[in-house]
C-alpha cells in the first residue's frame, strides 16, 4: 500500500489529542496535508451554506466520503479531493512547508 503502515490508522487517529481535529497540526506530513484540506474544505462549505449533500451533488463526490474526509477518517485520493476544490472554487491543497505559491505557473 502506498505510504506504508502509517496509513493503517485514520489521519485523525495521528493526532496527540483526535478530539482537537482539524484545529492541531500534525507531525506526519501526509496527515498534516489531509488536516490542511478538510480544514479549507470545511471553511469553504461553511462560508458558503453548504450542507453535505449539496457538496455532494454538486461535485459528484460521495456524502460519505465528504464527511469522512472532514472529520479525518480517511486518506483521500487527489480526485476526491480535485473535485471538491473544483465544486467549492477554493484552492484546497496544502502549499509544501516553506514554499512560495506561484500562482502564475
Amino acid at each position: 500500500m502506498v505510504g506504508g503502515r502509517t496509513r493503517a490508522c485514520s489521519p485523525r487517529q495521528m493526532a496527540g489529542d483526535p478530539e482537537s481535529w482539524p484545529e492541531q497540526p500534525l507531525a506526519d506530513p501526509a496527515a498534516e496535508a489531509v488536516r490542511l484540506i478538510a480544514a479549507a474544505l470545511e471553511g469553504a462549505l461553511a462560508e458558503r451554506g453548504v450542507s453535505l449533500r449539496a457538496a455532494a451533488a454538486g461535485s459528484g463526490v460521495n456524502r460519505q466520503a465528504i464527511a469522512d474526509l472532514l472529520a479525518g477518517r480517511s486518506w483521500p485520493d487527489v480526485a476526491t479531493v480535485a473535485r471538491l476544490a473544483a465544486f467549492t472554487q477554493v484552492h484546497l491543497w496544502p502549499k509544501p512547508p516553506g514554499s512560495v505559491r506561484n500562482e502564475d505557473h
